[in-house]
């Protein structure tokens, strides 16, 4: 079983930067495709950013496409979410998931480990 656990959320104001981590525990990750997800007040959880197992491609929603940045240290078991030029509408709450394929995807249902996520709070 992996365990993940993610952690850099908070209050921060519009434009600003923001680094999400999520560390995995219980076993390595380097073979894993992992992916951020988030959930908003009143809607659906939506697909943020996917890499592939080795860190050499990568996928984002339309709607970060160019602000967000998914990188991965497999030697840390580590995976993260650099966020700038955050907006109001990234407020939600940031989930971390892992698929045991080796590439990522947008589908939630693909990815069986899952974070109990970190609130990010974007204001203007």
């Amino acid at each position: 079983q992996v365990q993940l656990v993610e952690s850099g959320g908070g209050l921060v104001q519009a434009g600003d930067s923001l680094r999400l981590a999520c560390a995995a525990s219980g076993r390595t990750i380097r073979s894993y495709a992992m992916g951020w997800f988030r959930r908003a007040p009143g809607k659906e959880r939506e697909f943020v950013a996917g890499v592939n197992w080795s860190g050499g491609t990568t996928y984002y929603a339309d709607s970060v496409k160019g602000r967000f940045t998914i990188s991965r240290d497999n030697a840390k078991n580590t995976v993260y979410l650099q966020m700038n030029s955050v907006k109001p509408e990234d407020t939600a709450v940031y989930y971390c998931a892992g698929s045991e394929e080796f590439t990522a995807t947008m589908r939630g249902y693909d990815y069986r480990y899952w974070g109990q996520g970190t609130q990010v709070t974007v204001s203007s």
